[in-house]
């Protein structure tokens, strides 16, 4: 039964809301960021990025008062506006490639991340949960909502489409060429009817946002451990997220880039990879795995296809068959010696909408010896995994849509 509520929502004023919306701030190079604190006075990432204002990098406890500060100025100058009534917020992105998400915009129950009623299929780190959590509570808004996805609801689905009929409230095109769309439900009849939808669904998943759920359920558990007067209705019992039905997500692969081998020469590595995979060298045109348990590989100038001896490998659960954990178990950790995939520097990622061409000029450079490519993983796969409470290697999936800060943000 999950609780999945409407929300009050800060939002940009129509006028501004192109100006504000920026993506994740990691993603941006330094000549990106800059340009736009240089010459977009609306844009999030002066919120998000304080110091900018002095001119220096200020971190810590200080930055996340100034970036409380900065989102103050904003609501102070009218740039961004709180909706009177509690809203589901329905949002469409219509990406370059002309594919299409459409979902709803709400906030998520904590109490459900604790039950399991929202499954995670991805390990987090302890101290990143820390730190997201402490800055939350600082700041006292959430401005990127959590990726959800809920089995395909014909019910939601009509309404979404009703709502879609009307003149969006936002609609805005970003130097990506993604057009995002937002309409509002706040008519109570449709908002009793999506709450029902949802508390009748036993589970959802989070299909991308792990470390940002995980540090809202410690806000949320530090709030109401410190409240007397709990009552389970405050703001922080929620966090925002963004539902989509399965149908709509789109899950691409991560490669694997590695930068030496360790100690091993090309023939010796090879040789030690024809124990546990059948090898074929398909020279220097660029090839693609087509399924499961089969990893394409770019060494030394050529590619090649690994084929898994799956007489020499056992598959005791869900995890043991996802193809990298296979990759990892049987390449990465006992031949290339990589046994921390989170921290260890000799190896990289890069995700499946790159290809195979950028495995292969990353190797051609000569910044990594070797790199390995596979098929994406299915829904199906990734719910499993979380219904047997396991967790995918990092780097799995590369999970689309990707969504814009500061187009509707939950103030706790």
């Amino acid at each position: 039964m999950a609780k999945i509520i409407p929300f009050n929502a800060v939002r940009p004023t129509r006028d501004k809301v192109s100006l504000v919306a920026s993506r994740s701030y990691q993603t941006y190079t330094q000549a990106e960021r800059e340009a736009r604190l240089d010459y977009n006075p609306f844009s999030f990432l002066h919120i998000v990025n304080p110091g900018y204002k002095y001119d220096r990098e200020i971190t810590g406890v200080e930055r996340y008062q100034l970036v409380r500060n900065r989102y103050m100025e904003f609501k102070e100058d009218d740039i961004f506006i709180k909706d009177p009534s509690a809203c589901y917020y329905v949002y469409k992105i219509v990406d370059r490639d002309n594919q299409e998400f459409n979902g709803i915009i709400a906030a998520a129950s904590a109490e459900d991340y604790e039950n399991n009623i929202i499954r995670k299929h991805e390990d987090t780190l302890a101290y990143k949960e820390l730190i997201f959590k402490d800055y939350l509570k600082t700041v006292g808004f959430n401005a990127e909502p959590v990726l959800l996805t809920y089995p395909d609801n014909q019910v939601i689905e009509t309404i979404i489409r009703k709502a879609q009929q009307e003149r969006a409230e936002f609609e805005f095109t970003t130097t990506y060429r993604d057009t995002h769309y937002l309409w509002l439900i706040d008519n109570k009849d449709s908002i009793e009817i999506i709450q029902k939808e949802f508390e009748d669904m036993s589970t959802i998943y989070i299909a991308d946002g792990h470390h940002r759920s995980a540090s809202s359920y410690l806000l949320y558990k530090d709030e109401k451990s410190q409240n007397p007067n709990h009552s389970g209705k405050e703001s922080y019992n929620y966090f925002m997220s963004y539902l989509i039905p399965e149908s709509d997500l789109r899950i691409h692969e991560f490669n694997r880039l590695v930068k030496d081998l360790n100690g091993l020469t090309k023939e010796e590595f090879l040789i030690k990879l024809d124990t546990i995979y059948r090898i074929e060298n398909r020279g220097k045109m660029p090839y693609k795995p087509s399924k499961k348990h089969h990893f394409s590989m770019y060494l030394d100038g050529e590619f090649y296809s690994l084929y898994l001896r799956k007489s020499l490998y056992s598959f005791e659960s869900s995890l043991d068959a996802l193809d990298a954990q296979i990759l990892f178990k049987t390449i990465l950790e006992p031949i290339l010696g990589i046994t921390d995939l989170r921290n260890d520097l000799r190896i990289m990622y890069s995700n499946g909408k790159k290809d195979v061409i950028n495995v292969k000029s990353q190797v051609d450079s000569g910044d990594f010896a070797v790199g390995f490519g596979m098929v994406p993983v299915n829904i199906n796969e990734m719910k499993q995994i979380a219904d047997e409470g396991l967790k995918m290697p990092p780097k799995s999936t590369f999970i689309e849509p990707k969504l814009r800060s500061g187009v509707t943000i939950y103030e706790f």
